[in-house]
């Protein structure tokens, strides 16, 4: 990494560049990170401007729901993040559902600036979080990246890369899927 980065809490006060980063498509069709907060019968309905809506909400009434990263004082990554209960399609999924009754932190979603990829944005975004969580009370954060045999497109991997995860100190404790590990670290 040739630059140095500055996460911060997404807060009101930085709106614009988050929504400068998601760009007129919202990261990615229309998500605007809101996939697992939602139920996906009322994501499909709000994609795209009523989900840049709904987080925006979720901002101004004081919660971050995530942090950005910033390179020269321009917004280059994303990582969404939070009490696990935040992202109720996490409790509905088999593949990702609850390991044990621990209360954790999700790490759920990544967006990195198409010039930032594959240059440690992901790992520095993961190292921030597990800092973020613990200020706010977290002793467990968990993620689900994908682990794909072969290359996937960018597209594919929103919610980060086994790798990722291991080179900023998360262990797989959990494998329900050939390519989809959970995976904890300490906070």
């Amino acid at each position: 990494m040739k630059f140095k980065l500055t996460i911060v809490p997404l807060t009101p006060e930085r709106w614009d560049e988050f929504a400068q980063l998601f760009g007129k498509n919202g990261a990615c069709a229309g998500c605007w990170c809101m996939w697992w907060r939602l139920p996906r019968a009322q994501w499909v309905k709000q994609k795209g401007e009523r989900n840049k809506k709904a987080i925006r909400k979720l901002v101004n009434h004081g919660e971050a729901p995530g942090i950005l990263a910033y390179a020269d004082g321009q917004p280059v990554g994303w990582c969404a993040l939070g009490p696990r209960e935040a992202f109720p399609r996490l409790a509905t999924s088999r593949t990702l559902k609850p390991v044990d009754d621990q209360p954790v932190w999700s790490v759920t979603c990544f967006f990195v600036a198409r010039p930032f990829r594959r240059r440690g944005v992901t790992v520095e975004l993961l190292k921030a979080a597990v800092a973020f969580a613990r200020e706010r009370g977290a002793r467990i954060v968990e993620g689900y990246p994908v682990e794909p045999k072969q290359e996937q497109a960018d597209v594919f991997v929103y919610t980060g890369l086994a790798s990722a995860f291991r080179k900023a100190g998360f262990k797989e404790i959990a494998r329900r899927s050939p390519t989809r590990p959970i995976m904890r670290r300490a906070a």
